[in-house]
């Protein structure tokens, strides 16, 4: 999921860099919809394998 990110965030600059404004705008959309979205489920894996107290 975070290279996807990375994927298109590499997308974005290199469209920016060449002046298309708009597919540039989609595809940083694109990657912090992403980024997040990996975020989220990192979290949530950390917090499913936190060690649990023994009874």
């Amino acid at each position: 999921m975070l290279s996807w990110a990375l994927t298109f965030l590499l997308i974005a600059l290199i469209a920016g860099v060449l002046g298309f404004g708009g597919l540039a705008g989609t595809a940083v959309g694109i990657a912090k919809v992403l980024f997040f979205v990996f975020l989220v489920l990192f979290l949530i894996s950390m917090i499913a394998r936190a060690p649990r107290p023994v009874p």
